[in-house]
């Protein structure tokens, strides 16, 4: 990202690029830029930087309190409407603190103290009162989304209550500032771009995004009949499916009925970050099955999938491409396909805020299968993950520790082996046991571990503290003492 940045100011303000000064505050014309980036094509706002591009940075006292003022203007729907879901960032520049929000195009008109403005060039032009731009910004973000088509015809009183209700109850939780519970069911509609008006036809009605959301099954399977969320484990013979459901329902009982298909088949080993038990198996797969949700192209026709494999895991769907190609950590962006249904998943904590989801989607996989996982952002967008769980699948499906079970001494020796190529960078131990797929942390130690330390080919990285909760394991590559 600093790379990135730096070439942006080397670029200058355009369309998509715009410089504030902010030396100890967040510029108020700065939420203008952000209203007009979000009603135009996107781009990056950059503060602590002159308009001719002279970096002048960021007073460091001061971060915190721009940073809160970002925050609370942006989640004030009474001056940022609909609400934003964005977040700011700093990075050192030149010894200097610099602070940078990024920006998407929206899927709706967006307004800050009840003006709409536009990018054009690098200003910011005031529409308001342009009756002839606002209905040409309002055509423009209604064709862009599929989410947004209008079913004028669908009476809001027969949308699921109880499914609002539920949303609303864990958006506060989430966020005790959050007001939906003061609101009726049109006016939640409304406020989430759910319920809109068509500026063509002046019809007005729930949109496909909130059918999808809080409709019937009867309702979803008439508006988007060729949607299908097909699950499978195909492992013992490829040929044929070992378990399979097919979902055909709201996209929140999908995520719930998907997660309950994953956990019956996939294990959660035990994992620590710092002091903090994670649920790998968990955070990993309810990313990958929201994000299958949320971002799925609803006019294409293919099924969205996910199979569990013998050696690797694919989830794919329908896509508008907005990258082509493979998504890495080095080119992931602030891009949300269906971002009316991305807002309700984000609220409930379903899906990661901007900028986190991915990045921690490439660490989880790291620690839980080994491997990274493979993102293609194509016309079917597929995510890969591939894993060794089932080396030790018994006939029962049964998944043995996945691989506590008896080993002969070839078995033991190769694992051995194994695990000194591994530690070759330093490792933790509960790396090196999910990385061959063990969960007996005793018996692990004892068979593997102080093995292979006893015989100086394995060093503890801190040897005066053995029981460090950061204590790692290195190879030893030549020989000599152990540091034991």
């Amino acid at each position: 990202m600093i790379e990135q940045i730096k070439k942006l100011i080397a670029g200058g303000e355009n369309q998509h690029v715009e410089f504030k000064k902010a030396k100890n505050d967040f510029p108020n014309d700065a939420f203008e830029t952000i209203c007009a980036f979000l009603n135009t094509d996107g781009g990056m706002l950059i503060l602590g930087v002159d308009d001719n591009g002279t970096i002048k940075g960021v007073n460091p006292d001061s971060v915190d309190n721009i940073k809160t003022k970002f925050v609370t203007t942006i989640n004030n729907h009474e001056l940022l409407n609909p609400t934003a879901y964005l977040s700011i960032n700093s990075i050192e520049l030149d010894g200097k603190t610099i602070l940078y929000v990024q920006v998407p195009n929206a899927s709706s008109v967006y307004r800050y103290k009840s003006r709409i403005y536009l990018r054009n060039h690098s200003s910011d032009m005031d529409i308001t009162n342009i009756q002839e731009e606002v209905s040409r910004l309002y055509l423009r973000t209604d064709n862009s989304y599929t989410e947004n088509q209008i079913f004028p015809y669908l009476p809001v009183e027969e949308l699921r209550t109880d499914l609002i209700a539920k949303v609303k109850k864990i958006a506060k939780i989430n966020n005790a500032n959050n007001d939906w519970n003061d609101l009726d069911t049109k006016e939640f509609l409304r406020r989430n771009k759910l319920y809109r008006r068509n500026y063509t036809t002046n019809q007005e009605g729930v949109t496909l995004a909130g059918v999808l959301l809080f409709g019937t099954d009867e309702q979803i399977a008439s508006v988007v009949p060729s949607f299908k969320f097909e699950l499978a484990k195909c492992v013992d013979n490829p040929e044929r499916y070992d378990d399979r459901i097919t979902l055909q329902t709201n996209l929140i009982d999908c995520l719930e009925q998907a997660s309950a298909f994953i956990e019956k088949h996939l294990p959660s080993p035990f994992y620590l970050e710092g002091t903090q038990r994670i649920d790998l198996r968990n955070n990993i797969f309810r990313e990958i099955i929201a994000n299958m949700l949320v971002h799925k192209e609803y006019s294409g026709a293919e099924p969205t999938k996910l199979i569990i494999k013998k050696n690797e895991i694919i989830a794919e769907n329908s896509n508008k491409p907005h990258i082509r190609g493979f998504i890495t950590l080095q080119n992931t962006e602030n891009f949300s396909k269906n971002p009316n249904i991305v807002k309700i998943f984000r609220a409930m904590g379903y899906v990661e805020d901007f900028g986190t989801g991915i990045p921690k989607l490439f660490k989880y996989c790291n620690a839980y299968t080994g491997f990274a996982p493979i993102i293609e952002d194509e016309n079917v967008f597929r995510i890969t993950v591939k894993h060794e769980f089932f080396s030790g699948t018994q006939k029962n499906d049964t998944v043995v520790g996945p691989r506590d079970q008896a080993e002969g001494p070839r078995d033991q020796a190769n694992v051995y082996q194994e695990i000194l190529n591994f530690c070759i960078t330093e490792k933790s131990l509960n790396d090196i046991m999910l990385r061959f797929g063990y969960t007996n942390k005793t018996k692990f130690r004892n068979k593997y571990m102080l093995p292979l330390i006893n015989q100086d080919k394995l060093r503890k990285t801190i040897p005066s503290k053995p029981n460090s909760p950061n204590q790692k394991y290195l190879t030893v590559t030549k020989k000599g003492k152990n540091n034991d």
